[in-house]
C-alpha cells in the first residue's frame, strides 16, 4: 500500500526542526549522504544576491522551515525580510536564533561559508539578519493568500527554497501553489526558488516525509503561464544517489525569474 503523502497536518504533529538543522545544516556541506547539496544552494544564492542586482526594500521567503540560510547573502540588499513556515515549532526556532536565545541552532559553520565566498564579516552578517528580519509568519502555500488572515504588500523579491514539492501532493496542486506564491511578487519583482527534482521522500532521523516528484519542464512552463521570464535556470545532479539514504533526489535546481511588470 502507497504511503499517504505528509501535508502540513503532518508536518505540525511530526517534524523535529531541531533534529532536521542538526542533520542537514551542522555543516555548509549538508548532510554527508547528500554531497554537499546544501554547499550548492549556499554557492547558488550568493551567486544571485551577492552582486546587488536583485535589490529593494522587502523580501520574502515562503516556507523557511525553521533556517535561516536562504537570506544570508541577500540581507546585505534588502531592508525588511519575512520568515515564514507552516509549523509552529519551526517558526519558534527562527526566533529564538533572531533573539540569540541561549541554546539556539549554531549557524555559524554556514555563515563563515558564505562570509568566505563574499569576503563579510559573520558577526557583521548575523547582526543584519536579526536586524533586517522583522516578521516570522506562519504560512501555507495551499491558501489563496498563503498569510492569511495576515495579507502582505507585494514584495520586492520573494525566495521559496526546498517547500513547495514538499507541501504539494500533486502537480495540480503544485500549479495552485506557485500561482499564489507568484501573487506575493511585486510587478517587476524577481521570484527566486530553489528546489530538488524527481525526488520522492527523504527522512528526518526515522521519520519519512513526502515530496512531489518535479520535472525542469513543468515548473518553467508553468512559471511563463504565470507572467515570469526565467533568467537563470540551473541544474546540479545528485553526485553519487545510488549511496543515498537518506532521499532519493536526483537533482537540485535553482531559478531566477522576473514578473511582467504589467499589474
Amino acid at each position: 500500500m502507497e504511503a499517504s503523502f505528509t501535508e502540513g497536518e503532518f508536518y505540525q504533529e511530526h517534524f523535529d526542526s531541531r533534529a532536521y538543522m542538526d542533520n542537514f545544516y551542522s555543516s555548509p556541506e549538508g548532510h554527508s549522504g547528500e554531497k554537499n547539496l546544501l554547499s550548492y544552494i549556499l554557492d547558488s544564492l550568493s551567486k544571485t544576491f551577492s552582486a546587488g542586482r536583485y535589490k529593494g526594500q522587502t523580501l520574502v521567503e515562503v516556507g523557511s522551515g525553521p533556517t535561516i540560510h536562504s537570506v544570508l547573502s541577500a540581507c546585505e540588499h534588502f531592508q525588511e525580510i519575512v520568515l515564514s513556515d507552516f509549523t509552529d515549532d519551526s517558526r519558534r526556532e527562527v526566533e529564538k536564533w533572531l533573539r540569540n536565545e541561549e541554546g539556539c541552532f549554531s549557524w555559524r559553520p554556514v555563515i563563515q561559508y558564505v562570509c568566505d565566498m563574499e569576503k563579510r564579516s559573520p558577526s557583521e552578517v548575523e547582526a543584519k539578519v536579526r536586524q533586517r528580519v522583522k516578521q516570522v509568519l506562519k504560512c501555507d502555500v495551499r491558501l489563496e493568500n498563503p498569510f492569511h488572515p495576515q495579507t502582505l504588500k507585494p514584495a520586492d523579491c520573494v525566495i521559496t527554497c526546498l517547500c513547495l514539492e514538499a507541501a504539494c501532493r500533486d502537480m495540480l496542486e503544485y500549479k495552485k501553489a506557485l500561482a499564489h506564491v507568484a501573487t506575493l511578487v511585486r510587478p517587476a519583482g524577481v521570484l527566486v526558488m530553489v528546489g530538488v527534482l524527481d525526488e520522492s521522500f527523504y527522512y528526518v532521523n526515522q521519520t519519512r516525509f513526502s515530496c512531489l516528484q518535479l520535472s525542469k519542464e513543468s515548473i518553467e512552463a508553468k512559471l511563463q503561464d504565470l507572467g515570469f521570464t526565467i533568467q537563470e535556470l540551473n541544474i546540479f545532479p545528485s553526485p553519487r544517489p545510488e549511496y543515498n539514504v537518506i532521499s532519493d533526489y536526483k537533482a537540485v535546481f535553482h531559478l531566477i525569474a522576473l514578473k511582467s511588470d504589467k499589474k
